[in-house]
């Protein structure tokens, strides 16, 4: 692009700008397998078009990335989706997807470096899946939440038969979503800060 002539280079769009109020943010990560939304949730509750480095699905990964429940998808996530929202006009959370394919799995320990709490997004037709991402993050310190994507063809548990499947302990919040819609995004992100809140009140958060 030509910018001769004018002595202003263009700032950040309006809409792009953090909000005159907001005196704190935090990182926060969204985890978990390939195809369980991720993606989907940083785009729908992002108050900024979303950064997403998608790229398209080749034969490169057949045999090698595990796409049960996702043959119609046409791209993935090969290093990270990011977003931002307010969760208040004070604090602001700054979203970080990772990547699902098991063969990007190495970029998760730069992702989650800073990272104040996670979602783990959880599809039940895969959910041994989730172990070694939960395992990932409890390596790291990383506290989070389990929220449950609503994929119309998935089968349906009932919410304490999953935390039994899932070994979640008593206190880790576990909850349905659907990724697609704003508000139930969102509640997801209100669920993990009060968790995480929680865990400051009690010592237990490093």
């Amino acid at each position: 692009m030509d910018f001769k002539g004018s002595d202003t280079i263009p700032g950040p769009r309006a809409e792009d700008q953090l909000p005159h109020t907001a005196q704190a943010a935090a990182k926060i990560v969204i985890v978990g397998g390939f195809g369980v939304g991720k993606t989907t949730m940083v785009g729908s509750v992002s108050e900024i078009k979303p950064l997403t480095t998608e790229e398209t699905m080749t034969q490169a990964g057949i045999g090698v990335d595990d796409n049960f429940g996702s043959a119609s998808k046409t791209a993935t996530t090969v290093a990270m989706d990011f977003g931002r929202i307010s969760i208040t006009d004070q604090l602001v959370l700054y979203l970080f997807g990772t990547p699902g394919q098991q063969r990007f799995w190495f970029l998760w320990n730069g992702l989650f470096e800073g990272a104040l709490g996670a979602v783990v997004l959880v599809d039940t037709r895969r959910l041994e899946v989730s172990f070694d991402v939960m395992g990932r993050l409890e390596e790291r310190g990383v506290p989070f939440v389990v929220a449950i994507n609503s994929f119309p063809d998935a089968p349906r548990y009932p919410i304490e038969e999953l935390r039994t499947a899932l070994d979640l302990s008593p206190d880790i919040p576990i909850m349905e979503c659907d990724a697609r819609r704003r508000a139930s995004s969102r509640d997801v992100l209100m669920t993990l800060m009060r968790f995480l809140h929680s865990l400051a009140m009690t010592g237990s958060l490093t």
